[in-house]
Formats: C-alpha cells, structure tokens, sequence
C-alpha cells in the first residue's frame, strides 16, 4: 500500500514540476486564474477540516486509541494538504504573472493610444494650418479676381470712350471734308 502511495505522489509531483515549467497560458484570463486560486483555497479549507476530524477519530481498542490506519489516514491528508498548498503556490504565481502581463499589456495599450491621439492632434494642427493658410489664398484670389475685374471694366468703358471720340472725330472731320468740297 505504501509502495502504491509513493508511487502516487511520486507521479503527481512529477506532473507538477512539468505543470511549473510550462509556459503561461495566454488565453486563461485573470478572472478564471483568480477562480482557480479561490477552489484552491477552498479544497485546502475542506482537506484541513477532514484533518481535524481524522485526529479526533480513534478506532483503536475500545475508542480509546487511535490505530495505525487512522494515524496514516491523517498522514495522507496532511499530504495532500501540502499538494494542494504546492497548487496554491503555483496558481497565485500564474494569477501574478498574469495581472503584471496585463498591466503590462494596458500600459503598452495607453501609450499606443496616447502616441496615436498625439498623431491625430498634429495631422488636425496640420490641417488646421493649411485650411487657414487656403482661405487666405481663396480671399487673395478674390480680391485679385475682383480688381482684375474692375480695371477689365475700366478699360473697356475707356476703349468704348475712346471709340466714341474717334467716331465722333471721324464724323466731325467728315462733314468738315462736305463742307469744304
């Protein structure tokens, strides 16, 4: 029976080890780790209970003694409170290293973000600028459009003026030709 028990804990160790050794897994969240720990806890408190009510049991003779079956069954309980204590040890480790992973990952995610919105404040700045620096240019054009406009007017009302002159010069030196003829 020892050999079997020794056997036993000799193979759960030996998982455990491979257990430690594995990576993180990433997919578990902190949620589930933390539950994890919590049913740990939980089997420890109920395997401490059956401790207690083991070493207050004697069937020895007549009630009086404990027997060696009842001392190795406090044994084997104390044994797997330490198995499970190993468990809560490895499992607050993996919870840790996934809450530093996490704050690591949200502080990583912060300055992403702080870098991307201080992006977008220049590319607005940016934009800014030169929607001004447009609508000073739209504003020049205008009043170039606006003075070209004037003198095209200007000029077109002296052309029609100086039409109108020679028209009248040329009548003017017309009737001056019938008259002397």
């Amino acid at each position: 029976m020892k050999n079997y028990l020794f056997a036993f804990f000799f193979l759960l160790q030996s998982s455990q080890l491979l257990y430690a050794q594995s990576p993180l897994d990433t997919t578990t969240t902190f949620e589930d780790q933390r539950q994890r720990v919590n049913n740990l806890l939980d089997a420890r408190s109920k395997k401490f209970g059956d401790y207690d009510n083991s070493l207050t049991q004697k069937t020895g003779i007549f009630g009086l003694f404990k027997s060696k079956n009842d001392m190795q069954k406090s044994i084997d309980i104390l044994k797997q409170i330490v198995i499970t204590d190993n468990n809560i040890f490895l499992e607050t480790r993996k919870l840790l290293e996934l809450k530093d992973s996490e704050t690591q990952r949200f502080e990583k995610l912060a300055t992403e973000y702080d870098q991307q919105v201080t992006a977008y404040m220049k590319s607005i700045s940016k934009l800014q600028a030169e929607n001004e620096k447009l609508r000073k240019d739209i504003e020049k054009f205008e009043n170039e459009d606006h003075d070209s406009s004037n003198q095209l007017y200007i000029s077109t009302f002296v052309i029609i003026g100086l039409l109108i002159a020679n028209l009248y010069q040329f009548k003017l030196s017309k009737s001056k030709n019938v008259t002397q003829v």
